[in-house]
């Protein structure tokens, strides 16, 4: 009854409101929005809850799922409050113990943010790249490619797929502007490597699938009556096999800039310790 009242009073308030923000209006008799019980929610809470530029059906959606959610809660801790013992409703070691590790974590934060250096350079990637390579085997095959998607009766089909098979750049980039006006897509990933699920996903199948059309250097296959895709793999890596250093870069310098972090914190660890033992902060007493 309680949900029905406060949807009522949403609905017709956003109704009337020139703004989709006028959540202040819902009740005119004071802040309560909805209470169950003793607990009450004010309306302050629920305009917290509710974006600026909101359209009024989704701000209606969006207070009675806080609503519902709020008396949940509620219906909850008073259960809980009823039927737990004094000491399983103890929880002030548990609210301490948390305290200190979020107060902990907060200045760990600080201290990173302060001191982290980001840069890592080429030489750097390629180091622990090279003493670390075993470790950079591919789960999936990865490639080189381009992709077209095209009329199957289209004239300039064969003209593109030999330009775009071509090493030379001037006609790769003719490709490009030929399928512009005639293809239906045209994706050029032939600069950096990419797994074969995405390239797969170009052509609509499972990676497996796709690999198991391909005839040398080309892919090719139907896309419904009247379409066909086409991909020129220019260059391409199996499973199994140790990933070039560029497809590695971004993790090897995500696992450099983590292996720097884990030595600040490590460091600063360190030096509370050796620093609280020497102004006798900190001593064990012998049992």
């Amino acid at each position: 009854m309680l949900n029905r009242l406060a949807m009522f009073l949403l609905t017709a308030a956003l109704a009337v409101a020139p703004s989709c923000k006028a959540i202040s209006s819902l009740i005119h008799d004071g802040e309560v929005v909805a209470k169950f019980g003793d607990h009450k929610l004010y309306r302050s809470e629920l305009e917290e809850v509710i974006p600026n530029g909101t359209s009024p059906e989704d701000s209606v959606n969006l207070a009675n799922a806080y609503i519902n959610s709020w008396a949940k809660d509620k219906a909850f801790v008073d259960i809980a409050q009823q039927q737990l013992t004094k000491e399983e409703k103890d929880v002030s070691k548990e609210l301490e113990a948390y305290r200190q590790s979020l107060l902990r974590y907060r200045y760990e934060q600080r201290y990173i943010n302060e001191r982290l250096d980001t840069t890592v350079s080429s030489k750097q990637i390629e180091d622990y790249y090279g003493s670390h390579s075993e470790s950079f085997k591919l789960e999936r095959p990865i490639m080189k490619a381009r992709f077209l998607n095209i009329s199957k009766d289209s004239p300039n089909l064969a003209k593109i797929k030999k330009l775009m098979s071509s090493d030379d750049v001037a006609d790769v980039i003719a490709a490009d502007s030929v399928a512009f006006n005639s293809a239906f897509r045209y994706r050029d990933f032939s600069s950096a490597w990419i797994d074969a699920v995405k390239l797969a996903a170009e052509f609509g199948v499972d990676y497996v699938q796709m690999l198991s059309a391909r005839e040398g250097q080309f892919i090719q296959m139907p896309d419904g009556e009247d379409k066909i895709s086409v991909a020129y793999i220019v260059d391409s890596r199996k499973a199994g096999e140790i990933a070039p250093v560029e497809y590695c870069s971004d993790r090897i310098k995500d696992i450099i800039i983590s292996g720097r972090k884990h030595e600040l914190l490590a460091g600063l660890e360190r030096d509370l310790m050796e620093d609280a033992r020497l102004k006798e902060k900190f001593v064990i007493y012998s049992k």
